[in-house]
């Protein structure tokens, strides 16, 4: 049916059955990784047992296993059900755009969970077993005898953390091209402003990563380089998305 011709409780109609088919989806999901949870914990374990291969956690709560699997299966549901709520966003808004708007937006929805699962993967692969190193150091080298042993829950909370951040920040070029396309930020204002935002991008980085200057750097370094590709598709003057 053509959405133009639609009526209001059409309109909620269609609504209610897309929210439907998400919390549907979303519950599958949550079986799954219910199911997956216990995998998923030794995955999110390994940039920390691959530097401390002797190392172990605990739990302090009677319950902390099962909060740790409700909690993951809820990650795992977010994390898969994201895109299948993009999709239908998309396929409920699509019809009343005009081209050069779907021209726009269409590449906005993949690279944004490609770039998010790149920062992740950044986060994971690169970052991790470095910062995870330079506390297990720290701590064994430690001025009066210590016992290191960290709390499951607190390592999970404190990774997952990392990794959604370090997702939200890989946004930046998609961000900057968004706010150009939409006549808020010129290419001009945005060179002129590169030293403000290499500040900014280390005050950033020193917020969301360890309190090491290793740590700071591995952010800091690939979001200058992600400030840099976004100007390069950046229009030198902002404008308004026109209608076609």
């Amino acid at each position: 049916m053509n959405k133009g011709k639609m009526t209001l409780l059409q309109h909620f109609a269609e609504l209610r059955r897309r929210l439907l088919w998400i919390l549907l989806f979303f519950g599958i999901a949550f079986g799954i990784g219910w199911v997956l949870s216990p995998m998923m914990q030794k995955f999110l374990s390994e940039p920390l047992m691959s530097v401390w291969p002797d190392g172990a956690m605990i739990y302090t709560g009677l319950a902390d296993g099962l909060m740790i699997q409700f909690d993951l299966a809820i990650l795992f549901a977010v994390f898969v059900t994201i895109p299948f709520i993009l999709w239908h966003i998309w396929a409920f808004v699509a019809p009343g755009l005009h081209n050069k708007e779907k021209s726009f937006i269409t590449p906005i929805l993949i690279l944004s969970p490609v770039l998010f699962l790149t920062g992740m993967a950044f986060a994971f692969y690169i970052l991790f077993p470095v910062a995870f190193k330079f506390f297990i150091e720290l701590n064994q080298n430690a001025p009066v005898p210590t016992a290191f042993l960290p709390e499951t829950k607190d390592y999970l909370s404190f990774s997952i953390a990392l990794l959604k951040d370090f997702g939200l920040a890989f946004q930046l070029p998609l961000v900057m091209v968004l706010l150009n396309r939409i006549g808020v930020l010129s290419k001009q204002l945005a060179i002129k402003s590169r030293k403000y935002a290499v500040v900014i991008i280390f005050v950033v980085s020193a917020i969301l990563t360890p309190p090491d200057i290793v740590s700071q750097c591995m952010l800091s370094v690939p979001l200058l380089g992600l400030f840099e590709v976004a100007l390069l598709f950046m229009k030198k003057e902002p404008g308004k998305l026109k209608n076609t």
